[in-house]
């Protein structure tokens, strides 16, 4: 079955059956790899993408579910020379290790980054519990998403 989806703002097709998960579809058929696949179970939070500008686990959600909705993925927030608020600051706290956890994280922190750019340390400790990093202790990620805030204060 071929399944429509915008993706990244472009209207993308897949011929895939409607239940093979999006980040199957992402990653295998529309060859956007900074999405990752790695626990497929829901719990890691790496293959995070918007649906609607909702965080979203892809391994989890049929292809069926997304068609018709706007899809983010990492290629879509930002990138090398067009960095959004949230990688600026990972990237200039020197936080990002292995790579596999932060496409989802980003995705998942710029989310709640934009709906409350000033949270306290406790709040963002427990927004980025669906997200699971192996490498890095997450008090130097906390701390990165903490200095958004505070340049927003100095350029107000």
């Amino acid at each position: 079955m071929t399944m429509r989806l915008f993706i990244n703002g472009e209207e993308r097709s897949a011929a895939v059956h409607p239940l093979t998960p999006l980040v199957d579809v992402i990653r295998d058929e529309l060859l956007l790899t900074g999405t990752k696949s790695v626990c497929r179970e829901g719990f890691c939070g790496a293959c995070t993408v918007h649906i609607d500008g909702v965080p979203t686990m892809s391994c989890l959600l049929p292809v069926i579910a997304a068609e018709g909705k706007a899809v983010t993925t990492i290629e879509g927030v930002g990138g090398p020379g067009n960095m959004n608020a949230v990688q600026h600051a990972l990237e200039e706290h020197d936080v990002v290790q292995c790579g596999m956890c932060f496409p989802g994280m980003v995705m998942s922190m710029t989310a709640y980054m934009e709906r409350r750019p000033a949270a306290p340390r406790a709040d963002i400790k427990a927004a980025m519990s669906g997200n699971i990093c192996r490498c890095t202790g997450y008090e130097r990620i906390i701390d990165a998403l903490l200095s958004i805030a505070a340049k927003e204060d100095t350029t107000a």
